[in-house]
C-alpha cells in the first residue's frame, strides 16, 4: 500500500496553508488557514472493509516550562512526547483519497464538532483537546484535523506522521469521544496493510523545516 500528497512531499515542509499556526514577526505565530493536506492512497490489500487516518508528532515536548517563552529555548536533548493532530476513522475501503480542505478549512476555537465526518466517516479528538485545558477563549474538544503548531522556540524541526491503515473490519471499534491510543488499540490485530508519509514543520526562523 503506498500513501502520497499533493500538498507536500515526503520528508519535506508542510504547506502554511495546511498549518494551525504560521510564523508571525510581530507576535511569533498567527493563526493559519488550518486545511487538511490532500492524500490518495493506493495498492489496497484484497479484504480491506475501511480505512483508518492518524496523524501524530512524536517530537513535542515533554515538560510546557519554555514552551514559547520569550528569551528561553527549548533545548534538544528534552524528551519528547507523541501528539495526536487527526484521527480519522470508518473511511470506506474503496475509498482513494481525500482533497485538501475536505475535513477542515480553518482553525475553529473551542474544537470543531464530532464525531460525524464527511462520506459518513467519523473523527477522534486530538490533543489540542488536552493542549487547551483550562484556556478560557479555547477550552473544548478538538474533533478531526488541527494542523501543525509547534513552540517558537523549540530546538528541532517537529515531524508530522500520516500513517494509514487498511482494516478488515468494517467500522472501528470506538464509543463516540476517542482518542489517537483508543484506535491503536482497538485496530490491534486488524491491520491488512499500512502506509505513512512524513511532513515536516518549524515556527522557529533559526530552525527551518
Amino acid at each position: 500500500m503506498k500513501l502520497t500528497s499533493e500538498s507536500f512531499a515526503h520528508n519535506s515542509p508542510i504547506p502554511p496553508e495546511c498549518a494551525f499556526c504560521i510564523p508571525d514577526p510581530d507576535n511569533y505565530v498567527a493563526l493559519g488557514q488550518n486545511r487538511n493536506p490532500a492524500l490518495s492512497w493506493s495498492d489496497v490489500p484484497d479484504g480491506t472493509k475501511s480505512l483508518v487516518l492518524l496523524c501524530h508528532d512524536p517530537d513535542v515536548p515533554s515538560k510546557p516550562d519554555n514552551v514559547n517563552q520569550k528569551g528561553k529555548k527549548i533545548p534538544k536533548k528534552l524528551k519528547r512526547v507523541d501528539f495526536f493532530h487527526w484521527i480519522l476513522v470508518d473511511i470506506p475501503g474503496d475509498a482513494v483519497g481525500i482533497q485538501e480542505g475536505e475535513f477542515s478549512d480553518e482553525v475553529t476555537p473551542r474544537g470543531k464538532d464530532g464525531p460525524s465526518a464527511p462520506r459518513g466517516t467519523r473523527q477522534g479528538v486530538n490533543d489540542y483537546t488536552r493542549w487547551f485545558e483550562g484556556d478560557e477563549n479555547m477550552d473544548g474538544s478538538y474533533f478531526g484535523y488541527d494542523g501543525p503548531c509547534p513552540p517558537w522556540n523549540d530546538s528541532i524541526v517537529h515531524h508530522y506522521h500520516f500513517t494509514l491503515y487498511a482494516l478488515r473490519l468494517e467500522r472501528c471499534p470506538v464509543g463516540d469521544k476517542f482518542t489517537g491510543a483508543d484506535v491503536l488499540k482497538a485496530i490491534a490485530g486488524h491491520v491488512l496493510a499500512e502506509a505513512r508519509i512524513t511532513g515536516t514543520y518549524s515556527l522557529n526562523p533559526d530552525v527551518p523545516a
